[in-house]
C-alpha cells in the first residue's frame, strides 16, 4: 500500500498543468496537495454516484484524457502510443454503440456511471494489462479477421454507392442552376 502511495505522491509532484495549479492551491490554502487531489477524486466520485449530469462528467473522462494523449502520439514519432490510442478509440466506439442501445435500461442502474466511468479509465490506463487492449486483442481482432473479407466488400459497395450518389446529386443540381439561369 505505500509503494501505490508513494507512485500518487510522485505522480502529484511531475510537472504538468494540473500539478502546477496543485501546487498554486496547496501554497494557498496549505493543505497538502494529496489531500486536495483525493478531495477532488472523492467528489467525482460521488457526482458520479449521485450527481445530475454524471454521464456527461463520465463522457468527459472518456474523452478529454485519451484526446490529449491521442493528440500527443500523433505529434510523436513513435508508433506504439498511437497504436494504443487506436486502440482505445476502437473500443470506445464500439463501446459507445452498444451503450446506444443499452444505456435506456443501463442507467437505471444505481451505479452504473460510476461503472462506466471505471471501465473507462481500465481502457485508457498506461498499463500493459488495460482494457482496451484486452478486449481488442479477445474481443475486436478476432471478429474482425473472421469477417474482415465480408467487411472490406460491404465497404466497398457502400462507397461505390455513395460515389455514384454523389456524381448523380452534383450532375442534377448543375442542371438545375443551368435551368434556373436559362428560365431568368
Amino acid at each position: 500500500m505505500s509503494q501505490l502511495k508513494e507512485r500518487f505522491v510522485t505522480f502529484l509532484h511531475e510537472k504538468n498543468f494540473v500539478t502546477d495549479q496543485l501546487a498554486t492551491v496547496e501554497q494557498k490554502t496549505g493543505v497538502k496537495r494529496e489531500y486536495i487531489a483525493l478531495g477532488v477524486l472523492g467528489f467525482v466520485g460521488l457526482y458520479l454516484l449521485f450527481g445530475y449530469g454524471a454521464s456527461l462528467l463520465c463522457n468527459l473522462i472518456g474523452f478529454a484524457y485519451p484526446a490529449y494523449f491521442s493528440i500527443k502520439a500523433i505529434e510523436s514519432s513513435v508508433k506504439e502510443d498511437d497504436t494504443q490510442w487506436l486502440t482505445y478509440w476502437v473500443v470506445y466506439g464500439l463501446f459507445s454503440i452498444v451503450e446506444a442501445f443499452s444505456d435506456i435500461f443501463l442507467f437505471w442502474f444505481p451505479f452504473y456511471y460510476i461503472g462506466k466511468c471505471f471501465f473507462l479509465l481500465w481502457c485508457m490506463a498506461p498499463v500493459t494489462w488495460n482494457g482496451s487492449e484486452i478486449i481488442y486483442r479477445r474481443v475486436i481482432r478476432p471478429f474482425f479477421l473472421k469477417h474482415q473479407a465480408t467487411m472490406d466488400s460491404v465497404v466497398s459497395d457502400l462507397s461505390a454507392k455513395a460515389k455514384n450518389i454523389t456524381q448523380n446529386v452534383t450532375k442534377e443540381a448543375v442542371n438545375r442552376a443551368l435551368n434556373h439561369e436559362k428560365d431568368q
